[in-house]
């Protein structure tokens, strides 16, 4: 069930957020109602208790450049929350 929620924002933000939000051919309620949901996602999965199987493996996979995965991150959030 959809709520309505009032935001206070700077003007120059929310000008910019619907331009994204246009070009992306989504609505700036999808993009916020994404975000929530992402920092919820985020907030669970950190209280989530690893098996030792998992610890064992942290850290094994060596990243050569950073940047490659906050960007694979961002396409793939981008798919899955911005879509029509």
């Amino acid at each position: 069930m959809d709520s309505k929620l009032t935001l206070k924002l700077d003007k120059k933000i929310i000008d910019r957020a619907k331009l994204f939000a246009k070009s992306n051919n989504t609505s700036l309620s999808y993009l916020v109602e994404g975000f929530f949901a992402r920092l919820l996602e985020k907030e669970q999965k950190l209280s989530l208790k690893a098996s030792p199987t998992v610890k064992e493996l942290s850290g094994v996979l060596k990243i050569n450049n950073e940047s490659d995965i906050d960007l694979l991150k961002e396409k793939y959030l981008l798919e899955k929350y911005l879509h029509d």
